[in-house]
């Protein structure tokens, strides 16, 4: 049992100094990292989507698709959109890592970026173990999930920047108790800043665009490209 213990310490100590390479590429090159995670089905493409249609000109984005299955759907998806989309199959792992990013980064060109997105595995359990080198982490809940995640999944929620709470024009019509859901998010993360957006009728991303906009460095030498 001990030299377990040390084998899982040695995995996350070695992912947390790649991490750390990671975030300072992202620094040299003035681009803001976001890991978005979720529960399978809670809209996380369709957000990432919208964010992206939204972002105004002259900021690019470049996204890492991480996927259990070697498939394309998502970053096809994100490709459509004139986003450049990187693919990264963790054959059957249910989270991204640190290299994994790292490898997905070298495939991006960082100097022509000013965001960059890294959707991570659905999955409310095993991402909250990794750090991927991004300078905020960000969960996307749904109104259909139901309003007992926080309690049920505590530790995703810990040390998250933001919540962005989707789907929030099924409220009429699913029993959702907003109080009671976000009550548990703020017990377990009283700083936490959190969104409710539909990404059908478009509301709220107002609010989540203007905290993500005031993130993102200003990258001078794009302005006129």
């Amino acid at each position: 049992m001990t030299q377990r213990v040390e084998i899982v310490r040695k995995i996350l100590d070695a992912n947390e100094r790649i991490a750390a390479a990671n975030r300072a590429l992202l620094d040299e090159n003035k681009v803001f990292g976001v890991n978005m995670m979720s529960a399978p089905g809670a809209g996380k493409t369709s957000v990432i989507m919208e964010t992206l249609r939204r972002l105004p000109h002259g900021v690019r984005a470049g996204v890492i698709e991480g996927d259990t299955a070697p498939v394309t759907i998502d970053a096809d998806k994100i490709s459509a959109l004139g986003t450049p989309a990187v693919q990264i199959n963790t054959s059957g792992s249910c989270h991204l890592d640190a290299v994994m990013v790292e490898l997905g980064l070298q495939k991006l060109d960082l100097k022509l970026l000013n965001l960059a997105v890294i959707e991570n595995v659905g999955n409310l359990i095993c991402p909250a173990s990794f750090d991927l080198g991004t300078h905020a982490n960000i969960v996307i809940a749904s109104i259909p999930e139901g309003d007992d995640k926080p309690y049920k999944y505590p530790n995703i929620y810990r040390g998250l920047d933001v919540l962005i709470i989707n789907k929030i024009d099924l409220l009429p019509y699913i029993d959702f108790r907003m109080d009671y859901f976000t009550r548990g998010i703020q017990i377990l993360n009283p700083d936490i800043k959190i969104f409710t957006v539909s990404c059908k009728s478009g509301e709220g991303f107002e609010g989540w665009m203007s905290w993500l906009m005031s993130k993102i460095p200003a990258k001078d030498q794009l302005k006129d490209l």
